[in-house]
């Protein structure tokens, strides 16, 4: 079962990559972003690519520049994710066929990323949009628009979230930082997915 949960790896180092990305896969978690501010990202992003393609979406976050996506792109990922909804980044992501996720806080926002060609939307940061924010949105946009709560999300609150009809969550912090072992990493992606599968309607 795929959920929707897409793992944020920010600080992975590539002789981690690989280990970490297989623990998640087993604990039910199979999108995985790797943020371009880590150490050495495209180098973990083909590490992924090339062991887990068939099982997940690999890509990167904090995607900037048209440079990046083709970047991702050559290491073998899918998926662009930005903190901003840059109309170029989208279009050059969908152009390279990958997927496109970039962030949003207004509605304005939300309808130039659809225009440009977004996939869903990343609502963020999402504690500062919340829930309320949420149902204003989803009150105007596109019947079916995929829209991910990023930042401030966890099991406390993942059935507030469904509930103002989000679609899914980028987890960060809770899932990973740098230093945490594989076994600690798959110890909360284990308790993330079950948390998700009791809130999810």
């Amino acid at each position: 079962m795929s959920r929707n949960i897409i793992a944020i790896l920010r600080g992975i180092r590539p002789d981690e990559a690989k280990a970490v990305c297989a623990a998640l896969i087993e604990a039910g978690i199979n999108r995985i972003e790797v943020p371009l501010n880590s150490p050495e990202p495209l180098k973990s992003i083909a590490t992924m690519a090339e062991a887990f393609s068939k099982d997940a979406m690999i890509g990167a976050g904090t995607v900037l520049t048209t440079d990046d996506v083709a970047d991702v792109a050559s290491a073998g990922g899918t998926m662009i994710v930005s903190p901003n909804a840059n109309t170029d980044v989208i279009a050059a992501t969908k152009t390279a066929g990958l997927f496109s996720y970039p962030g949003i806080m207004t509605p304005t926002e939300c309808f130039a990323a659809l225009g440009a060609g977004a996939d869903g939307l990343k609502l963020f940061p999402s504690s500062l949009i919340g829930t309320d924010g949420l149902r204003a949105f989803r009150a105007v946009l596109p019947t079916g628009t995929e829209t991910y709560a990023v930042g401030g999300v966890g099991p406390e609150n993942f059935a507030d979230w469904f509930a103002a009809g989000v679609t899914g969550f980028g987890i960060g912090t809770g899932l990973y930082k740098p230093g945490f072992s594989v076994d600690e990493v798959a110890t909360r992606a284990t308790r993330i997915v079950a948390a998700y599968d009791v809130a999810r309607p």
